[in-house]
């Protein structure tokens, strides 16, 4: 059957309490041929359940809200963000103190000199992320202070108060010093739009991410490391097929395109700076201890924040055209098998970057490695949401999960089907490569 004509099914309801988890999936780039997810360990089905929010995940509240403050000309909030590595910075921090106390896996990056022994741990997360926060965000105390001073007061005065204290501040001060000067404050030079075939056309020379090529990312040994190979060549059969696949069903108007798979690609255009964390951080409370909590939500940070990097990395060295533009220009392209459709346009918004790899499918990907990685299995019952359609959707794999994530970014018009699936593969790479050298057990 040919694929145009094909209705995936990308929806598997599973019953589960309170669970967010994601998988797996396939990719490669520059390629003729579809490529071939590589198989995955099934292993005992989970449900996750929330036993409620912890230290742990509201200070990821609190972060978060800090980090998405946009900045002003005014200078009222002139630290310079970048959400993924920011809130990555923060979860090691909390992560390595809790593990100096908890001694069960690993520090991401530093062993405090500090005694652990007898150190509350809940001063010690307290001050590591007050402490981060602060030395991002240092205009910003009123998103972060009052948590503080609230959460320290429910700590007895003490020797073990003070250890903590003395613990996180050390941790906090390390990370930071890791963090310094990690590339995002890099001169670039005006935009420029592309102009032949194939290339990246854009009206507005502020795009997004343009930086991220250039930050330091925390696990990978550099952003290029996982880079693709180039888009598929635009007279390829590969590149006919996935053009009018996205054509006929990611178009403002498309006589194909289902109820289901438009609520799919709204679901998914949800701010990723907002409806990521948002969904993480309630997996920081599926876990029964700070500690393990601590674990899973630093893992998760750090493979999204450099797999969002990579990605991007990707997306500026290949400078690969949209849809919105291709489609309209396709009687440019020299390919036979495509037609021009001057009037097409996406039925969601695309965002202002260029399209080759998709980076929902690098970031959702690393996220579902992880979750699998974590809980040594794909068949994980789990939700997610969105405020955009104001659903809930449930999955009972991990490899469901990325599988729609793929298929949203065809069904919204904003991507080519193989942009997705290989930007899945640098998610899913990216992960294996963190969880080989990071987060193991002692």
């Amino acid at each position: 059957m040919s694929r145009l004509l094909r209705i995936r099914p990308t929806m598997i309801t599973f019953a589960c309490t309170f669970a967010l988890l994601g998988g797996c999936g396939g990719g490669g780039g520059g390629t003729t041929e579809r490529p071939t997810a590589e198989p995955l360990g099934v292993g005992t089905s989970v449900v996750i359940t929330s036993h409620g929010p912890n230290l742990v995940s509201r200070w990821h509240e609190v972060a978060t809200a800090t980090i998405n403050v946009p900045a002003t000309p005014t200078g009222e909030t002139p630290e310079e963000r970048v959400g993924g590595p920011d809130i990555a910075t923060l979860q090691v921090a909390v992560y390595d103190a809790t593990m100096a106390i908890a001694g069960t896996h690993k520090p991401f990056a530093t062993t405090p000199v500090a005694p652990a022994g007898g150190a509350s741990m809940e001063a010690a997360i307290n001050e590591a992320a007050y402490r981060v926060l602060l030395g991002l965000f240092p205009s910003r105390t009123d998103k972060y202070q009052a948590m503080y001073d609230t959460e320290m007061a429910k700590i007895v005065d003490g020797p073990a108060k003070i250890l903590g204290i003395a613990l996180g501040a050390e941790v906090a001060g390390a990370t930071l010093a890791l963090r310094a000067n990690d590339g995002r404050s890099v001169a670039l030079a005006a935009f420029v739009s592309g102009t032949e075939p194939g290339q990246f056309r854009t009206a507005n020379p502020n795009v997004a991410g343009r930086a991220n090529p250039y930050i330091r990312p925390f696990a990978l040994q550099s952003v290029d490391q996982f880079r693709p190979g180039p888009p598929p060549a635009l007279t390829s059969d590969l590149y006919a097929t996935d053009f009018n696949e996205v054509k006929a069903y990611g178009g403002a108007v498309s006589a194909l395109r289902t109820p289901e798979q438009l609520e799919i690609a709204r679901f998914n255009t949800e701010s990723p700076a907002v409806q990521a964390p948002r969904n993480l951080r309630r997996l920081a409370t599926s876990q029964e201890t700070l500690a393990e909590n601590a674990r899973l939500l630093a893992m998760l940070t750090v493979a999204y924040a450099d797999a969002s990097l990579a990605c991007f990395d990707a997306k500026y060295h290949y400078l690969f055209w949209r849809p919105q533009t291709a489609i309209p220009l396709a009687d440019t392209d020299g390919n036979p098998a495509t037609v021009a459709d001057p009037a097409w346009l996406p039925v969601v918004p695309t965002p202002n970057h260029p399209e080759y790899p998709a980076a929902h499918g690098c970031a959702i990907a690393s996220i579902a490695e992880t979750l699998r990685g974590f809980f040594g299995t794909k068949r994980i019952g789990f939700e997610w949401d969105s405020t955009v359609t104001g659903t809930t959707r449930q999955y009972a794999t991990t490899d469901d999960f990325v599988r729609e994530a793929i298929d949203a970014r065809v069904y919204g018009g904003m991507h080519f089907r193989n942009s997705a699936e290989t930007g899945s593969q640098i998610g899913r790479k990216t992960a294996q490569w963190m969880m080989r050298d990071h987060f193991e057990s002692k």
